[in-house]
């Protein structure tokens, strides 16, 4: 794997978006039926966020969290792993949003989300610093704000304003959450966004919604406007790389599926970091991929990230003991 460049001084990568308390139940079951639950935090940006630290660069994140015990934990645990929390906003009139992971069958994770009016939904345009953009490099936003709240949704378009005025490179992760809005309400905002990045990231799934069905002509079509690269994530099987030059793909590394959430956000992290480093869209991709599955072989949306001496990992084989 390529090494990071060296970095001038700010951030290089600004992530903007929700971050939650999460509860995780410790063993297989209903939640109903834990006798405690894990106590961490999690959310989408924030764990690219996390993921690109960890591969040596300068990361910040801006969100709300509330003034409550959840957002002094949030902002420990991403202080704690490098990132800037320096701009993130502590809004003492709401309650951090939650998050609650249950694990009903040994590769079944279901989600449920306590979010809508909480500290998350009230980011608006007036929390961003332009001056924490002025240097950066990437740009990250994802679906998930668009639909959480007009001002959320507000925020990230001034965040992808304050990207162009920096002539930092805008990253958008479409992100399509059910439980946040329906297909056609989602449609429309998904696809202008994803029109106006630099890099979109997308499941098959999601690409479907914002297109006409055929996954690849939508990518295609993508690139007719700012695209330059839509990333296909495609969980087990790998992922793929649109550009004008043709589909470029990588199969994902084989490894024991743990917890599965959290892993596309790592692939993100991982082919964001090669971006940063200079490497080529192949490197790119197989930096994801690699990223990804560590994420997927640890419990936890963010914890099994790795660092650049942890990918070396990868090149040994089943039961290496390294002494």
């Amino acid at each position: 794997m390529s090494s990071p460049r060296p970095i001038a001084s700010g951030v290089d990568f600004v992530a903007v978006g929700e971050t939650m308390a999460v509860f995780t139940a410790p063993r297989l079951g209903r939640l109903r039926d834990m006798e405690h639950l894990t106590l961490g935090a999690a959310g989408s940006e924030s764990n690219v966020a996390i993921g690109i630290s960890r591969l040596g660069y300068r990361a910040a994140w801006i969100g709300r969290t509330g003034s409550d015990e959840f957002g002094a934990l949030i902002r420990a645990k991403l202080a704690a792993e490098g990132v800037d929390v320096s701009h993130a906003l502590i809004d003492s009139t709401a309650q951090t949003a939650l998050m609650f992971k249950e694990h009903r069958l040994p590769e079944v994770v279901r989600v449920t989300y306590y979010r809508r009016g909480f500290a998350g939904s009230r980011l608006c345009p007036e929390d961003l610093d332009p001056e924490l953009f002025s240097g950066a490099r990437v740009v990250h936003v994802t679906g998930i704000s668009l639909g959480l709240s007009e001002s959320a949704a507000a925020a990230v378009e001034r965040a992808v304003e304050l990207a162009r005025a920096g002539s930092a490179l805008v990253s958008f992760d479409l992100n399509y959450r059910a439980a946040l809005w329906d297909h056609e309400a989602a449609a429309g905002p998904l696809r202008a966004l994803a029109e106006a990045a630099d890099v979109v990231f997308a499941g098959e799934d999601e690409l479907a919604i914002i297109g006409d069905g055929e996954v690849e002509r939508t990518a295609f079509s993508l690139l007719e406007h700012r695209p330059r690269v839509v990333v296909i994530k495609r969980g087990a099987k790998g992922a793929a790389a649109v550009t004008a030059e043709g589909i470029t793909e990588e199969a994902a590394r084989p490894v024991a599926a743990v917890d599965p959430v959290g892993a596309g956000d790592g692939f993100v992290a991982g082919y964001l970091a090669g971006i940063l480093d200079g490497g080529d869209l192949a490197g790119r991709l197989r930096l994801g991929c690699a990223v990804g599955a560590y994420v997927v072989a640890t419990p936890g949306d963010w914890e099994g990230l790795p660092s650049r001496a942890d990918l070396d990992l990868m090149d040994h084989g089943p039961g290496a003991t390294l002494r």
